[in-house]
């Protein structure tokens, strides 16, 4: 999972270097598309998914309904070894406020399981992300962070569950996306199994700033054979 990020232009989620502050739109108000359209296809409308644990949907976060459980998540010990973002509820709000302040390229979402919040995710685009520097970029690339929010959950394969199910649904409704990309840390070992029972491979450990991480890759191209 990723280490520290804060406001645009210092660490970003993925510990990938700095993270572009937002991006100006010249076009007037009234002709302005929302950044989830215009960079990750209109995320917030995506549908469910049905799981073999319940119906699971991605809902981008509202931070005033939100921010008190994404906290209370972040300062579980168990999360905060890797995303490291324990503290008060300004250090949370900060980190998800860069990305809703933003161009749409990272989306931060609750997962909801049979209608109750029980995982955080950022959806962002890695070709568009300094994580790119990293490794050879194709257009559209998407990336994924996860974190499974509360310790009954975790342990039992619901990662693996999840990230099968967020990346069918980044490659059902982003069609230009050839692949699903992650970075996690190489110390998690279960968070790496997760992404490898989900049908992830290992494609590469690269060393990115705060942490050496596996990159790990499902290819739309074998998204039925993995």
């Amino acid at each position: 999972m990723p280490p520290r990020a804060a406001q645009p232009g210092t660490a970003h989620p993925s510990g990938a270097g700095p993270r572009p502050g937002p991006a100006t739109d010249p076009r007037p108000p009234g002709q302005r598309r929302t950044g989830y359209g215009d960079l990750l296809d209109d995320l917030a409308g995506w549908a469910p998914a049905a799981t073999p644990a319940g119906g699971f949907r991605l809902v981008p976060v509202r931070p005033d309904r939100d921010l008190p459980l994404i906290t209370r998540w972040m300062n579980d010990p168990a999360v905060a070894a890797f995303w490291e973002l324990e503290g008060p509820a300004g250090v949370t709000a900060a980190h998800v406020g860069a990305q809703l302040a933003g161009d749409g390229r990272s989306v931060p979402c609750l997962g909801v399981l049979d209608g109750t919040p029980m995982s955080y995710f950022e959806i962002y685009r890695a070709d568009l992300d300094p994580l790119a520097r990293h490794y050879p970029a194709r257009p559209h690339d998407t990336g994924v962070h996860l974190l499974i929010g509360g310790g009954a959950d975790r342990g039992r394969g619901l990662g693996t569950t999840l990230l099968r199910a967020v990346a069918d649904l980044v490659l059902d409704h982003r069609p230009r996306c050839t692949r699903v990309l992650a970075e996690p840390d190489l110390r998690n070992a279960p968070s790496v199994a997760a992404f490898l029972g989900a049908g992830f491979l290992l494609d590469a450990e690269v060393d990115l700033p705060g942490k050496r991480a596996a990159l790990m890759v499902r290819e739309r191209a074998l998204r039925h054979l993995l």
